[in-house]
């Protein structure tokens, strides 16, 4: 079976960081893109950055740009996202997600998150102000 596993949620003051992991289960990323998406309370969820593990581009929303970083240990099966400098209104639950042969991460990006394959269950992060 696939999963995934989302785990490094918190609670981080403004301005502070925090790193999510994502473990991939009876699968390996090879083939796929990876995304993190984000769903804060009564709000639906959006994409904030993706990684191809086809072409190893990576793409982020305007929003995360400079302060939100992907990277991917191979050996442990396992992407990261590093985010810096975090805002109140980030707080969330954020997910990862995969699709599986995807095209350009441009288009993945703008792919509503019922077009992904996988999805973990989620980490919690809460940016106090």
């Amino acid at each position: 079976e696939e999963q995934l596993v989302e785990s490094g949620g918190g609670l981080v003051q403004a301005g502070g960081s925090l790193r999510l992991s994502c473990a991939a289960s009876g699968f390996v990323f090879d083939s796929y893109a990876i995304g993190w998406y984000r769903q804060a309370p009564g709000k639906e969820r959006v994409g904030v950055s993706w990684l191809s593990r086809v072409d190893g581009s990576t793409y982020y929303a305007d929003t995360v740009k400079g302060r939100f970083t992907n990277s991917i240990d191979n050996n442990a099966n396992t992407v990261y996202l590093q985010m810096n400098d975090q805002k109140p209104d980030e707080t969330a639950v954020y997910y990862c997600t995969t699709l599986n042969h995807p095209p350009p991460l441009s288009i993945v990006a703008h792919t509503s998150a019922s077009g992904m394959d996988v999805w973990g269950k989620g980490a919690l992060v809460t940016v106090s102000a």
